[in-house]
């Protein structure tokens, strides 16, 4: 019994070989991680499984009831023979991992090929595989993974129950009773064993392998979180640097290097040598050209400070499906490139190249974002030269002398407007003044009924602001608010420092605006029977795309009473700009 006890576990080192070798199969992966399998793969597992039966069998020992001496397995059985086997493994791994049908198929598979090869035993010992297959289905619990102790208790109890089929159905009795006494024992252990430790090592394996998967996905998630603040600016020499330091540091290869289409942007190596220059080497223009990434087997002899025996990965940057430059990573041998190596590298350059396409696509949202500025301050200016016209038309008869001034205020104003349109930001202290040219044209029509005040904290004339904020929301009190006033028409205009921002309001008191009209002001384009109904809404868009939605214009008015529109304009440390102008106060 002790020398069969030895032989079989010699038989469960070959059932650990094979339990690794399993780990590699994707079938056999996706049993361990997934409840239900696809037809193909659950086809794939019951051949396997019932081969690996088959397997089990015939690296087995034939034992001569005659003489109770030990052969090795032959294709055939005499009817004195019967056979010490871990045939029960493979069916009762097939049943654990995958259940009934698993258990089953795998179970028909092994015992029909062990009836066929005869034996006195061969009924019960078939019987007894197929009904393996059933328990072992039977403790298959989804999402759930099996014990050592328990697979070793199933198979265990699988083989126990083999001995008693045979027991109960191998004939004659005393020849199976002796079977049992010289074989039951060893086979119990050995393959309870050997169920224990096939499970054991497959879920070790792949659990591994998950761990190194998870250890790659988290450095790949650390290097995009270091380097998406560089090549968001773009793929520039400081940039392309900066990110081969990260990778130097996170990979630990021999070198690293970034290039463009033409030219190396960038050179980091373990030895602290660093280059600049044209491309060197065909394999890099090839990657350039192709769009493929390619191994070498040697080092592409641009890199001062590098030995020339190693191995290379160049991998392809692309945006838009145009390949731009290169990523390449150098390497001692190429021993240290795996498969998992290659595909990490593959992903980081399709992670760097998505980052450069996101970089691209700030880079235009922010010139279409510009443009669009641009084209509402351009929009304001025909807006005002359109009123203006009719008041200075109006004196020209009346008084030449006061439209002659209000012609050179204008001719300042439209000077100032045409520098507006180009300016991405002004001072207040020049906002100001534009409205002031605005008033002078104002006060000349209204005469002695309107009153303007200007109340603003010389401290703040330097903040910068949008050109062609104040001046419509200035132009919007007088042309819609108090134009239809008989007298004490006022235009309230205060600039003041308020925390982190500048707070201006623009408050008049003339006729208000209805309920059903001041909801949409400035969000969108209303109709104007007085202009052209753009003022308000082309300062709030402005507003809003130079600052956030918290710098916006807020409208408060009540009908018969006026209109309060206020804004908060960041200061300059909070908003990115500031000033050079010489400070001038103004008051009116």
């Amino acid at each position: 019994m002790l020398d069969l006890l030895i032989i079989m576990f010699e038989r469960v080192g070959m059932i650990v070989a094979v339990a690794f070798l399993l780990t590699r199969f994707r079938f056999f992966q996706n049993m361990i991680h997934q409840d239900v399998l696809d037809r193909r793969q659950e086809l794939t597992a019951i051949l396997f499984f019932g081969l690996f039966g088959v397997f089990g069998t015939y690296f087995g020992v034939a034992l001569d009831m005659q003489t109770l001496q030990f052969e090795n397995m032959s294709w055939q059985l005499a009817n004195d023979e019967a056979i010490a086997n871990s045939r029960v493994i493979g069916v009762v791994v097939a049943g654990l991992l995958g259940g009934y049908r698993l258990g089953i198929g795998a179970g028909l598979i092994a015992g029909i090929h062990r009836m066929s090869l005869g034996g006195f035993t061969a009924i019960s010992c078939g019987i007894a595989t197929i009904i393996s297959g059933v328990l072992a289905g039977y403790f298959y619990k989804k999402g759930k993974h099996i014990s050592p102790l328990l697979a070793f208790t199933i198979g265990a109890a699988a083989e126990a129950l083999q001995m008693l089929l045979i027991l109960l159905i191998a004939n004659p009795f005393e020849k199976a009773f002796a079977l049992v006494q010289t074989i039951g024992m060893p086979m119990i252990l050995a393959n309870g064993m050997g169920t224990a430790l096939f499970m054991l090592i497959a879920y070790n394996v792949i659990s591994d392998q998950d761990k190194m998967t998870a250890m790659q996905a988290q450095k790949t998630l650390r290097i995009a979180d270091q380097t998406l603040g560089y090549l968001r600016t773009g793929m520039r020499k400081d940039t392309a640097s900066a990110v081969c330091g990260i990778l130097m540091n996170e990979l630990q290869p021999a070198a690293v290097a970034m290039t463009d289409k033409t030219d190396i942007l960038a050179f980091v190596s373990s030895k602290g040598t660093s280059m600049q220059g044209p491309i060197q080497t065909d394999l890099t223009r090839q990657v350039i050209q192709e769009g493929r990434l390619i191994v070498t087997d040697s080092f592409t002899h641009e890199q001062p400070g590098v030995s020339s025996s190693g191995a290379t990965v160049i991998a392809p940057l692309k945006t838009r499906g145009e390949t731009i430059g290169t990523l390449k990573l150098f390497y001692p041998s190429r021993k240290a490139i795996t498969d998992v190596t290659i595909e990490l590298i593959a992903g980081l350059a399709a992670l760097l190249s998505n980052q450069l396409e996101i970089a691209e696509a700030d880079h235009a949202h922010q010139l279409a974002k510009e443009a669009e500025i641009q084209a509402l301050q351009a929009q304001i200016s025909p807006h005002f030269l359109f009123n203006s016209m009719n008041i200075i038309i109006s004196l020209i008869r009346t008084n030449p002398d006061e439209a002659r001034k209000l012609l050179s205020s204008l001719s300042f104003f439209l000077r100032q407007n045409l520098e507006g349109t180009t300016a991405k930001m002004v001072t207040l202290q020049q906002e100001l003044a534009h409205v002031e040219a605005y008033l002078m044209i104002e006060e000349a029509r209204f005469i002695d009924k309107l009153k303007i005040c200007i109340d603003v904290d010389p401290s703040v004339l330097q903040e910068k602001i949008p050109p062609l904020t104040l001046q419509p929301i200035v132009e919007n009190a007088i042309t819609h608010g108090i134009k239809e006033l008989d007298a004490n028409a006022m235009v309230h205009v205060s600039i003041h420092e308020s925390g982190d921002a500048i707070h201006i309001i623009v408050e008049d008191n003339g006729v208000g605006i209805a309920p059903e009209r001041l909801a949409a002001l400035g969000k969108d384009q209303v109709e104007s029977g007085k202009g052209t109904g753009l003022g308000l809404y082309n300062v709030n868009r402005r507003l809003l795309m130079t600052f956030d939605e918290n710098s916006g214009l807020a409208i408060e008015s009540t009908p018969g009473k006026g209109t309060k529109i206020s804004l908060d304009i960041p200061k300059s440390e909070v908003n990115g700009y500031d000033g050079n102008d010489s400070r001038i106060g103004r008051g009116r």
